[in-house]
């Protein structure tokens, strides 16, 4: 069974504070200044030697954590029109080579998996970008020879998609595959950490108005795109890091093959039956699905928006990057860092995020 939420104190800021002794909402809100950081750290890592250059294939490697779904994010960014074959994998290919550009991400400096494929990379001549700490085995495989991108900006484990993000979005913008201004990506981030302050109260703060839609509910995070989609992949990673809510992740059209959950939505999007009786379920098992369509790329009228409209009529589409007017990679980041405050929120009002409850052994 989920830990149930303690609405209040979404609107107590004060007790927020002590429920985050950490300061993690701190450190979310930096989105912004990795943005920033990130960008002035490549330029010095040398980045620009990447521009210009039409690699054989561009190898995106995921390692355990936030890196998956940046990889999903930015390989659905540049899309099937990229004129390069584009490889996404958990290591570096056998067949890397020095006329390829491989992109990598982690917060484990010790991660043995990445450092053997960052030696094998560099060794045979490959472009390699890498975000990771400075120091441990993995620097050491980049030493010299990779463009290695270390945090500026110090934040825990798993707050750092928005720095692996900014460089990635830096390497294909130096390959052509896509434009980004960093300042305006930091600029939006900024204003999406203040709409969400701490201080604003439920009704008027984005981030805290989703984890109330989300709680005691099982997330049904659909995305009406492939950008989107890899938002929500996002979004599931950070809701099972700081909350036990089960999370289900899909492109709409898959999320419809699936009947019997796809008819769960339907059920749920119809509304509530009044003359239900509240202390009429079956426990953990009558615990509801909250259907939230996400959307990057996709706009009214796109066909499978439209379909989605037609049958889930009520459900809310989550699209902050349309209702700003944003180009799509920082209307991706702005989704994703709302996904972020609404699941800090939701985890200190539940009590599985921040102070002791986090690190707490499991008790009988």
């Amino acid at each position: 069974m989920t830990s149930l939420p303690d609405d209040s104190l979404l609107d107590d800021a004060a007790r927020l504070g002590e429920a985050d002794p950490d300061g993690l909402l701190r450190a979310v809100a930096r989105a912004g200044a990795q943005v920033r950081a990130t960008a002035e750290a490549a330029a010095e890592a040398g980045i620009d030697r990447v521009a210009g250059s039409r690699p054989r294939a561009l190898v995106l490697i995921c390692r355990p954590g936030i890196s998956p779904a940046v990889c999903d994010v930015l390989a659905a960014l540049v899309g099937p029109a990229c004129p390069v074959p584009l490889v996404v994998a958990d290591r570096a290919p056998v067949w890397v080579g020095a006329l390829d550009v491989v992109i990598a991400h982690t917060d484990d400096a010790g991660d043995t998996v990445l450092a053997e494929s960052i030696d094998r990379a560099c060794r045979r001549g490959a472009t390699v970008v890498l975000t990771a700490p400075a120091d441990g085995p993995v620097a050491a495989a980049a030493a010299g020879a990779a463009v290695h991108i270390a945090p500026r900006v110090p934040v825990p484990p798993g707050f750092s998609f928005a720095a692996a993000f900014t460089a990635g979005l830096l390497t294909l913008a130096a390959l052509g595959l896509l434009r980004i201004d960093t300042d305006a990506l930091a600029d939006e981030l900024d204003r999406e950490a203040e709409r969400c302050h701490v201080q604003h109260e439920t009704f008027v703060n984005p981030a805290k108005s989703l984890a109330l839609r989300v709680a005691e509910h099982v997330p049904l995070l659909w995305g009406l795109d492939p950008v989107a989609t890899g938002v929500a992949r996002h979004a599931a990673q950070v809701l099972s890091t700081h909350t036990d809510l089960p999370c289900d992740v899909a492109e709409y059209q898959q999320a419809a093959s699936r009947t019997a959950l796809h008819r769960a939505a339907v059920r749920g999007s119809a509304g509530r039956d009044i003359f239900a009786d509240p202390d009429d379920f079956d426990g953990p098992a009558a615990i509801s699905p909250r259907t939230v369509l996400l959307a990057v790329r996709s706009a009214p009228g796109d066909p499978v928006r439209r379909q989605a409209a037609e049958v889930l009529p009520t459900v809310e589409v989550l699209a902050p990057g349309q209702e700003l007017g944003v180009p799509e990679p920082i209307g991706a980041a702005v989704l994703a860092l709302r996904w972020e405050l609404a699941a800090l929120y939701l985890g200190l009002a539940a009590g599985t995020a921040g102070g002791t409850g986090r690190y707490a052994p499991a008790t009988a």
